[in-house]
């Protein structure tokens, strides 16, 4: 069942998530991590390509402590222009959230969950 961006964002808000939404509509690989690196706030030191944004994603280290949920509303324009590059950065997205979860690899007090919208 597909959900909005704000039902997503809400939905965070309640369990006590923090919510970062990708502000716009990326068509291209390196608008796509641009737009992750400023939704999540990544420090200067993001090296703009999948190896960077995964140690990025598994560190987390500047946000709160918490579980932080990307909502990246119209993946589907990438998906469509790029879909090489689509996937890439989606198994990046999917590999930090396994990083993440409990169990995971990384041991921190810091959580990613990864949301698609349609809107």
């Amino acid at each position: 069942m597909s959900q909005t961006s704000s039902q997503i964002v809400e939905q965070a808000r309640a369990r006590g998530a923090y919510s970062h939404l990708i502000g716009n509509r990326p068509a291209d690989k390196m608008a796509a991590l641009d737009a992750i690196a400023s939704a999540l706030s990544f420090p200067d030191w993001f090296g703009r390509n999948l190896d960077a944004l995964y140690d990025c994603l598994t560190d987390l280290s500047w946000l709160p402590y918490g579980e932080h949920v990307l909502v990246w509303a119209g993946s589907d324009l990438l998906k469509d222009a790029d879909p090489k590059s689509y996937l890439a950065i989606r198994g990046v997205l999917s590999d930090a959230e396994r990083a993440l979860a409990p169990g995971g690899d990384r041991t921190d007090r810091r959580r990613l969950t990864v949301a698609l919208s349609d809107d």
